[in-house]
């Protein structure tokens, strides 16, 4: 599930960075008890990780997750193979997906070959978490399928991991003119992910259609007016200043986390976010200024900003939904664009316990299963990356522990 899609699930529950995959698998090379897995002992032989797999199609889902530790700690002499052959001949189909999604964390040169190959399957899961590989490991030889893909889908599901693929290629001149068409077409739904793609992947080519959006009242005004600032052309300044003057109230959070972004005043405009975020959590009737201000604080995180991750967590620790799930899904998401800044606040004191459970939250709304394995993949070579007893060990091991993966 995207990001966008997360946003109308939390709008129904109110209303009523990134780390690679290039790096090599460092765990595997631990010893086996150093994993710490919450079995005794860790898989040793091919009979036990096709078993896990064959559990990755359970309905029951600590089954599932046990089942996929499992597969994540064995050898990948051992468990690679086993998830080719699941991928490619396994008869269920979500068995399939989630096969392709565990073989991405293993950094296995195959797997750049398996990806391209279901990009035209039938099963839709597959394809997006195909489309979400080539975002992060861009081919150029891929571009033309992922273009000719925008023609046939039209799934909410689907269509937004291949349009910020197609984003992701930002140099090539195809995917820049295809990019900059798609911000006037379409669904609302459709054009925020173009727009949001467009500004985590600063798409300059598109600056005058995004302008355009962000100067419209309506529900694409914040996502065009943020985009403008992810993008960083200070030419949009003048257009963010009248928008302070001019847009609604729901409206300033995303106008002021741009202006931040371009690098003017940014901790003032940093504490009107935070007042912002406050004031529509403590007050009932305030929901979209919530979610604005909270999506706001979110990329000034992306960005780098680390007090403003901070301040989600402290302020999002003591909610209770309705307020809760948009601030969860803000740290999620930050922790799946940025796990770096994640993992650097989660090393200050009195932050790891309650990010965790926003974090847990974030993650079984957003559902992006490919992200999410890639942030797994990222703490744990953080994990073994970081001198025993440090703090940076600690958290990654607290993160392992407690989302267990």
């Amino acid at each position: 599930m995207t990001r966008c899609l997360a946003v109308a699930l939390v709008s129904v529950l109110i209303l009523g960075a990134p780390a690679t995959l290039s790096g090599t698998r460092d765990q595997a090379a631990a010893p086996a008890a150093a994993q710490r897995p919450p079995d005794p002992g860790a898989p040793s032989t091919p009979e036990q990780v096709r078993a896990a797999i064959d559990e990755f199609g359970n309905l029951d889902f600590p089954i599932r997750m046990r089942a996929a530790r499992t597969v994540r700690r064995a050898a990948p002499e051992i468990a690679v193979p086993a998830l080719l052959q699941a991928v490619e001949k396994h008869a269920d189909g979500y068995v399939k997906f989630r096969a392709l999604v565990l073989l991405s964390g293993f950094n296995d040169p195959r797997t750049r070959e398996v990806m391209a190959k279901v990009l035209p399957d039938p099963n839709d899961r597959l394809r997006s978490v195909a489309y979400t590989f080539f975002e992060h490991n861009q081919d150029p030889a891929v571009l033309p399928k992922l273009i000719a893909a925008l023609s046939r889908e039209e799934s909410e599901f689907v269509r937004p991991a291949l349009t910020r693929a197609i984003a992701a290629y930002r140099d090539d001149p195809k995917a820049k003119e295809t990019m900059a068409g798609l911000v006037m077409k379409g669904q609302a739904f459709f054009r925020s992910v173009v727009i949001e793609a467009l500004g985590d992947y600063r798409g300059t080519q598109a600056l005058a259609p995004l302008t355009e959006v962000a100067k419209t009242d309506g529900p694409l005004q914040d996502d065009a007016a943020l985009a403008l600032g992810k993008i960083g052309d200070k030419t949009s300044l003048p257009v963010l200043a009248q928008l302070q003057r001019s847009a609604p109230r729901e409206s300033q959070p995303s106008i002021a986390a741009s202006i931040c972004l371009l690098g003017i005043n940014c901790d003032s405009h940093q504490a009107y976010i935070s007042k912002s975020l406050q004031f529509s959590i403590a007050t009932t009737g305030y929901q979209d200024l919530l979610r604005s201000s909270a999506s706001a604080m979110e990329a000034l995180a992306q960005s780098g900003r680390e007090q403003a991750l901070v301040e989600l967590i402290v302020q999002g620790a003591p909610t209770r939904d309705p307020a809760r799930a948009a601030i969860a899904l803000a740290v999620g998401t930050v922790a799946l664009r940025n796990t770096p800044v994640l993992l650097k606040v989660l090393e200050r004191d009195g932050m790891i316990d309650p990010a965790i459970e926003l974090l847990r939250e974030a993650f079984d709304m957003l559902e992006e299963d490919f992200e999410e394995e890639r942030f797994f993949v990222t703490v744990r070579r953080a994990y073994w990356q970081a001198p025993q007893g440090s703090a940076a060990r600690k958290v990654a091991e607290a993160l392992v522990l407690k989302l267990e993966f």
